[in-house]
């Protein structure tokens, strides 16, 4: 644990209580001892008589110590206006919202995962001056976090290869070709991020603060083109790793590090996911620094600079990782008896959404939303490949109709009846589907996506061809009237 960790525990630490003193035994007994008095005729190993001033009233309320002193025995610190602004930023600054890659499905979060302690810039260098501005603190809390964002992924791309690879290589728990298909070019991003900490580490000041960021992030953005390649094969790694795991040393040995102290709890694929995780947090943090920079900073035309090449180059990531993922998909569905491939599914080049979706009878589906045709499917194992079996012709997307159905709808049939909550219907021509989402939050994300792929169809196209001739006629007009 490092040494961060270590402080907050201790300070956390029960306070040994020794005896408690009331409070006006510590304004009396400060800087001089009493002097004991042995009175006349008692021996000096006695008990000695109490004198009236010894005597406290019942009534005399006793103050702990623990209440006037802090867990080190100093006393405690005050807290500044500074203090309480840099810790309201923790609660006005968040993060949490990533823009994902089109038919992105998050990983289930593991139980018991522990989050790291993190501290405030504020609260890590004592020195802060009193004269910087309510927007220069919160800006140089955002620097600091960007920072810190960093040194925690370094640590944990080492703990990747120290903790995983390595050992997993050197046992002989999978060839060296089947680690490199999982475990991909993550090799290729330690450096890329050590090259970030280390300039965010150089522009600092004595005093913590970091006068101007957007030229050293200029010069290093362009390397983020490293990602392409690994995002792009994250589909097949995950796919790769799924099937591994079912071999009993693989999963033996994924279990012993899911139980050590080093893994918080979290799976191999929860690590293998962290550079994509740090990759669409850059355009918010840095949008961040952007708004706390004032007009007249420096600082400020590098930023908008910066701003504009890390969306372009995240955004550019995300299409190609979409179009990965959809080429993935693509080869894994297997058509009935071996018919013709779909010419809508052959010419989609996003998948927009995927998952799991019940259908009247209770049987579960695997869902496609390709660009131009959605896909109703079930999983089945050919050899020790998964593959996607279409169940009926898939829906175009320009004949498509989607219907929200409110909870509680009695026109559904089957096991639905009972339950039919979180339900929508799809519809193309004769065919019709109506399909039960795991919950309310999942049904509306169906509806959105489904909705988003009916606005980006293209509009229908006129009929501007000639009729047949024999349908025509002079007379298809009224006779005028000329008189």
């Amino acid at each position: 644990m490092d040494e961060e960790g270590t402080t907050e525990q201790e300070s956390w630490s029960p306070v040994r209580r020794e005896r408690s003193q009331t409070s006006g035994s510590l304004s009396e007994g400060s800087g001089k001892k009493r002097k004991q008095q042995v009175a006349p005729g008692v021996e000096k190993g006695g008990p000695e008589p109490q004198t009236p001033d010894d005597k406290e009233p019942c009534i005399k309320r006793v103050k702990p110590v623990a209440k006037t002193l802090s867990a080190t025995g100093s006393p405690s610190a005050k807290v500044t206006p500074l203090k309480r602004l840099s810790q309201s930023i923790q609660r006005t600054i968040s993060f949490k919202a990533e823009p994902r890659p089109p038919g992105y499905t998050p990983p289930p979060r593991a139980g018991g995962s522990r989050r790291r302690g993190s501290k405030l810039w504020s609260e890590t260098f004592d020195r802060v001056s009193e004269e910087l501005s309510a927007q220069e603190v919160k800006r140089q809390e955002v620097i600091f976090e960007l920072m810190q964002g960093e040194q925690q992924l370094v640590d944990d791309l080492n703990l990747v290869k120290k903790n995983y690879y390595e050992p997993m290589l050197t046992l002989a728990i999978l060839p060296a070709g089947e680690l490199r298909e999982i475990f991909g070019t993550l090799d290729s991003l330690v450096p890329l991020h050590e090259d970030l900490l280390g300039r965010l580490l150089g522009l600092r000041q004595e005093d913590g603060t970091v006068p101007e960021l957007g030229p050293s992030l200029l010069d290093w953005l362009p390397g983020l083109q490293a990602y392409e390649s690994y995002c792009c094969h994250q589909v097949w790694a995950k796919a790769r790793l799924d099937s591994c795991k079912q071999e009993p040393a693989v999963g033996n040995f994924l279990r012993l590090c899911q139980e050590s102290a080093f893994s918080r709890k979290l799976e191999l694929w929860s690590f293998l996911d962290l550079p994509r995780s740090r990759l669409v947090k850059y355009p918010l943090l840095l949008r961040e620094v952007l708004r706390q920079t004032p007009p007249e900073h420096p600082d400020r035309t590098p930023l908008q600079r910066a701003v504009a090449l890390c969306q372009e180059l995240v955004g550019l990531i995300n299409r190609k990782t979409g179009e990965a993922e959809c080429r993935y998909y693509q080869q894994r569905l297997s058509y009935p008896d071996g018919g013709p491939r779909h010419p809508a599914i052959d010419r989609s080049t996003l998948l927009l959404c995927h998952g799991e979706l019940r259908n009247s009878k209770g049987q579960r589906l695997q869902v496609f939303l390709f660009q131009e045709a959605l896909v109703l499917t079930r999983p089945v194992l050919q050899g020790e490949q998964v593959m996607f079996q279409i169940q009926r012709p898939p829906l175009p997307i320009h004949q498509l109709e989607v219907q929200d159905l409110p909870d509680g709808g009695g026109r559904l049939g089957g096991p639905l009846r009972e339950r039919a909550r979180s339900c929508l219907r799809v519809s193309a021509g004769a065919q019709a589907h109506t399909l039960q989402a795991a919950d309310a939050f999942d049904k509306q994300q169906w509806l959105s996506h489904l909705r988003q792929a009916l606005a980006a169809r293209p509009p229908p196209e006129l009929d501007c061809s000639l009729g047949p001739l024999a349908a025509l006629r002079l007379d298809c007009d009224p006779p005028m009237d000329h008189s």
